[in-house]
């Protein structure tokens, strides 16, 4: 129980897949304008993480790794992805228009988000078990999420802030990025990382 809210508190803060491993930026950066798309966005991103960790955990270990098919983890870990995200997007679109029409491109985008691939990677390099897979992959998208709606909050704020012209758009964007990644470089002093 203990290594699991270590690997919880560790890939939400210490680790966070956006701010310590670059992954996942282009919807940081495209879709964190407002508050709504944000959150919209990370809890898909979330679903679609604890899911594609969940699935690819026991397609790698039950089916690649006992076959000898290792070779065959991108391809299988990017179907799985691909499949999961035109699941939300069906979903989506039929119970949320609003949400679904202001995610409009960066929808599809989750089907290539590296984040999500990424923390499918790092379940099977990290050798989790299973239970540690679904946890870290939650936790993963979780701060995911976290991260976006910091950002979402911080990018409204800042409209209606005197910035000079210079710095207006993408600038101040990733000078804010910069300085969210090293305040959750703080938390390494929690330990775990």
């Amino acid at each position: 129980m203990e290594k699991l809210i270590l690997i919880f508190i560790s890939t939400i803060l210490i680790n966070n897949v956006v701010l310590s491993y670059f992954l996942g930026i282009c919807p940081f950066l495209g879709v964190s304008g407002k508050m709504e798309s944000a959150l919209g966005m990370g809890m898909a991103v979330t679903f679609v993480m604890t899911l594609a960790t969940s699935i690819s955990w026991l397609i790698y270990y039950l089916v690649l790794e006992r076959f000898g098919l290792i070779f065959l983890e991108y391809i299988v870990f990017i179907l799985v992805i691909a499949s999961l995200v035109q699941i939300v997007e069906m979903f989506i679109r039929k119970y949320s228009t609003n949400l679904y029409q202001s995610l409009g491109i960066y929808l599809p985008l989750i089907t290539s988000n590296c984040a999500i691939l990424g923390v499918a990677l790092f379940m099977v390099v990290k050798d989790y078990s299973f239970l540690e897979a679904v946890v870290f992959g939650f936790s993963g998208g979780l701060g995911f999420c976290l991260v976006i709606v910091i950002m979402a909050g911080i990018r409204e704020e800042l409209e209606f802030a005197n910035i000079p012209k210079i710095f207006k758009g993408a600038p101040l964007t990733l000078i804010t990025a910069g300085i969210l990644a090293l305040i959750f470089m703080g938390f390494s002093g929690l330990g775990g990382g």
